[in-house]
């Protein structure tokens, strides 16, 4: 007896369905082979990115424990002969074999502080206006050409512009304020280390105010806030420590800084009695008393002295750093 059409055709399309699930089968054993061939790939590339991560931190970390084990075990002559009467002593006299580091000291932070003080007022405005005010334009293309040039030119060249500029002027006002009219020292120094340490705190201040959520100022404009009062209720306290953290760059570039304040600050071992002697009288920092007299060192615990000045340069300068992380902390805490 001949079959039906219909069993005939059931036959023929459960047939029909039985092929297509076998190819489907093996079209998605294919498909689910190559995504994982393409997952064991982005996990092969991810694994050896994350190395090479780790590898060069620790390439940083091990390059800034060398430097210190360096500078400590190039300091031990003097820190074995000098004691710990090296921090606070007030007189340098290699010919005498009498070391005192506390002049230097005073004078790395004197100037250090001032050229931040200076500096910070045009570094915050700087960074308002072109990141708030006019982000771009004609006018702020030119200054972000200029802020950046400020900080490609060479200390030295500061140093030379400063020689033969404004030292003349500053001699002046110090003749018109009853103070020896010496013209180099702390003040100079500051006045140029504040021109050369703007722009590392106001391009990073520029960046973040840009960054600043729009819906944030947007709704202070719908409640009737003028912009000044957006800038100092929202803008400001939104990047209050990534401006911090500028201010932090500024002070870590002023610290170091060696060629421009050894040209201006008057390279005098001797620690002023008075205040103003001290800020307007010739001075010396750690990093210029090492720039000058480095090559000039006859003996061992002279060599040994001028490199436990390095080492306590970079005690400070980490000492520094670690409070201003504090209180970036604090202030992104709250």
């Amino acid at each position: 007896m001949k079959p039906s059409l219909e069993v005939a055709q059931g036959k023929t399309t459960k047939k029909k369905n039985l092929n297509g699930a076998v190819a489907y089968q093996k079209e998605s054993s294919v498909m689910k082979n190559k995504r994982l061939d393409l997952s064991y790939s982005q996990m092969k590339w991810e694994t050896i990115f994350k190395r090479i991560l780790v590898v060069m931190s620790a390439v940083l970390l091990v390059l800034v424990i060398g430097i210190l084990l360096t500078l400590i075990i190039e300091s031990l002559p003097s820190i074995k002969s000098l004691g710990i009467g090296y921090l606070w002593g007030k007189v340098w006299d290699p010919v005498s074999n009498i070391y005192g580091a506390y002049p230097f000291l005073i004078g790395t932070l004197l100037t250090s502080f001032t050229a931040l003080i200076i500096s910070i007022p045009f570094s915050y405005a700087i960074a308002i206006y072109l990141g708030e005010y006019n982000p771009k334009g004609g006018l702020s293309n030119i200054l972000k050409t200029t802020i950046e040039l400020i900080a490609a030119v060479p200390s030295i060249i500061y140093g030379f512009w400063a020689l033969f500029i404004l030292v003349p002027i500053i001699r002046t006002f110090e003749a018109k304020i009853g103070v020896a009219p010496y013209g180099v020292g702390a003040f100079a120094s500051s006045l140029v280390l504040a021109v050369m340490i703007i722009p590392y705190a106001a391009s990073l201040g520029t960046s973040l105010i840009r960054m600043v959520p729009s819906p944030l100022k947007e709704g202070a404009y719908a409640l009737g806030a003028t912009r000044f009062e957006v800038i100092r209720s929202v803008v400001l306290p939104y990047t209050q420590s990534g401006l911090f953290a500028g201010i932090l760059l500024s002070l870590g570039r002023a610290l170091g800084e060696t060629m421009a304040v050894t040209l201006l600050i008057g390279n005098s071992s001797a620690l002023g009695h008075t205040f103003k002697d001290i800020f307007f009288g010739p001075g010396n920092t750690m990093a210029s008393v090492i720039a000058n007299e480095f090559t000039e060192a006859d003996h061992t615990v002279y060599l040994s002295a001028l490199i436990e000045l390095g080492l306590v340069l970079f005690f400070v300068t980490v000492i520094i750093n670690l409070i201003g992380k504090r209180i970036i902390t604090k202030y992104t805490n709250k």
